[in-house]
């Protein structure tokens, strides 16, 4: 394989944006187990009596990631994301005004392989969204497992991520105050095993439970459809059933993460490697769906208001992918 070497004479800026973008492939990859090994060391060596400490906070701040999270300001501020948001570059687009008083929850479309779009609109501040939406608090769902990890768990809080348990989402959009938004991947760890250059197959069909959610509290659905996501990462072939395809499903059944064989550029070459392509993420937020508070909802109520969410999305897609570069024939496919 011949190997593309990146020029010698890259500008500066470019060279941190690279290294914005490493850490934060690192911090999803690997940064969880050496905050587990750190915390292991650091309990058998002399200071045990920081990680006995460390343990009692644990303990009193077990409930914190359902309970909102611990999101920082200044972490979502740091100058950093913005070398992060302009590597790819990343824009988040605002379609119409939300109302600070009333809570949401943002239908995040496609899942992609580490959710860029995501964590750069909702997690930081880089694109803007409190200046676009004044008034509303984002918070990004991640799967429980994660906020088991000491240390890990506080750095990924200080980011606006919160535990994707039910609770979690509950806590959030119920609170009588309002502006406060639950971004969830629709589509989970599945759909991050389809996320290749120019699939558009969503798993969105079978996933209602935050439909019932909104009911249940009355809280307004967004669909958002991130363009660009999946183009980030080629993978592996992993047709479904095919050999490949049913071991990821299986590891993914067991351990609750998805385990895409992805690659795209390195560091200092652009032919292998972890590092996402420079590839355009726009994010589009489209208008809110008005939800009346059914406090138990009937599968009639869920599967109305599904329907509904769907056709959302699909009329926000279809609107907005000319501008996005893509073709009249390119639809959205939901299962």
């Amino acid at each position: 394989m011949k190997i593309e070497f990146a020029p010698l004479n890259i500008p500066l800026r470019r060279r941190l944006q690279t290294a914005a973008v490493l850490q934060w492939v690192f911090s999803f990859l690997g940064l969880a187990q050496c905050c587990l090994a750190a915390f292991v060391l650091l309990a058998l060596s002399d200071w045990w009596m920081v990680t006995l400490l460390y343990a009692g906070w644990l303990w009193l701040d077990w409930d914190t990631p359902t309970s909102g999270g611990r999101r920082s300001r200044w972490v979502s501020s740091w100058t950093i994301w913005e070398y992060f948001r302009d590597y790819f570059p990343i824009t988040l687009v605002k379609t119409v005004d939300l109302d600070p008083k009333k809570n949401y929850i943002f239908g995040f479309h496609p899942h992609g392989v580490l959710v860029a779009g995501g964590f750069g609109n909702f997690c930081t501040e880089a694109t803007g969204f409190s200046r676009l939406f004044p008034g509303l608090k984002p918070r990004l769902l991640m799967l429980p497992f994660w906020f088991r990890v000491p240390l890990f768990r506080d750095y990924i809080m200080c980011g606006g991520l919160v535990s994707s348990c039910k609770a979690s989402m509950s806590y959030l959009v119920s609170r009588p105050e309002g502006g406060n938004v639950a971004v969830i991947a629709v589509g989970g760890a599945p759909e991050a095993l389809d996320a290749r250059p120019g699939a558009l197959t969503l798993q969105v069909r079978n996933r209602k439970g935050f439909i019932k959610l909104a009911l249940k509290h009355g809280a307004q659905l967004v669909p958002v459809f991130s363009f660009g996501e999946n183009e980030l990462f080629d993978q592996m072939e992993n047709p479904s059933g095919s050999p490949l395809r049913k071991l990821q499903n299986r590891l993914q059944s067991i351990m609750g993460v998805a385990l895409p064989l992805f690659h795209a550029r390195g560091v200092f070459q652009y032919s292998f490697g972890l590092i996402p392509y420079r590839k355009p993420i726009r994010t589009v937020v489209g208008k809110p769906i008005s939800v009346t508070q059914t406090p138990s909802p009937s599968s009639e109520d869920i599967e109305s208001l599904h329907k509904v969410y769907l056709q959302s999305l699909t009329d926000l897609f279809e609107q907005h992918k000319h501008t996005y570069g893509l073709s009249e024939d390119q639809h959205l496919t939901f299962i």
